[in-house]
């Protein structure tokens, strides 16, 4: 079994008048977060206070981009040229590496968000475009991906960490892509069955599928999506259970 697991949560989507999730709250919990930059969740002001509310309870920071999406909440496809879709990484990312280094801070990851990570699993040209400018931004950053995916093979090709990240509170495919959103049996929201999906992943090495298939899977990061209702009693929950084996 592991000595540690990462256990990591999307933060500071929150934006203008309209508040999304719970970060205070959730922020003891978990020990890395991944920070809207802008563009489909999160303003200034609240990627400022997120990252000093992360360095408060000694969560590593990291860059959530996404498409240029706020409407949509960064979940609808997009397509652009590889130019194109460097560009707003390069933005969305620097600014959240210089906003974390002027609170007396380091940006330890990337993790893209919504329709940018899914297309990524499945076409190499857009992960290998993320890649690419993380790794001209800086070199030391970790890319977190889903399990079981090209996607890491890729970026350890090119020199960057890859975290394999699973999901506490989405139900998989038998192709180990999550389940669409617009389906009704997409999130799992009770935070017993999310225990239960987890602990096979790390007793076993495999996640339910939502056919019953038993599939592998790999495990470095536990993700918790900070905007589904019962995001706290997830982080509570999770916590408890990976403290109590002592593998967070």
């Amino acid at each position: 079994m592991r000595k540690f697991i990462d256990l990591n949560c999307d933060m500071g989507e929150s934006y203008y008048d309209k508040i999304i999730g719970n970060d205070e709250k959730i922020l003891p919990y978990i020990t890395s977060c991944n920070i809207a930059c802008g563009f489909h969740g999160g303003d200034s002001e609240t990627i400022s206070r997120t990252i000093l509310l992360a360095i408060q309870n000694n969560v590593k920071i990291g860059a959530h981009p996404s498409f240029h999406d706020i409407e949509g909440f960064g979940r609808r496809k997009y397509t652009l040229k590889s130019k194109e879709l460097e560009s707003i990484l390069l933005y969305q990312i620097s600014a959240l590496k210089g906003m974390a280094e002027s609170s007396g801070a380091k940006l330890n990851h990337v993790k893209p968000h919504g329709a940018l990570y899914n297309m990524a699993s499945k076409d190499l040209n857009i992960a290998e475009t993320i890649v690419k400018s993380i790794k001209k931004v800086d070199s030391n950053l970790i890319l977190y991906g889903p399990s079981m995916n090209k996607w890491k093979e890729l970026s350890e090709n090119h020199g960057i960490k890859y975290l394999s990240e699973v999901f506490s509170d989405r139900n998989y495919n038998d192709d180990l892509s999550l389940v669409d959103r617009k389906l009704g049996d997409a999130m799992i929201t009770e935070p017993e069955l999310s225990l239960e999906h987890i602990n096979n992943m790390i007793e076993k090495g495999k996640v339910k599928t939502i056919t019953g298939k038993l599939e592998n899977i790999e495990l470095d990061t536990i993700c918790i999506h900070g905007d589904q209702p019962n995001a706290l009693l997830f982080a509570k929950t999770l916590h408890k259970s990976l403290n109590s084996r002592g593998l967070i």
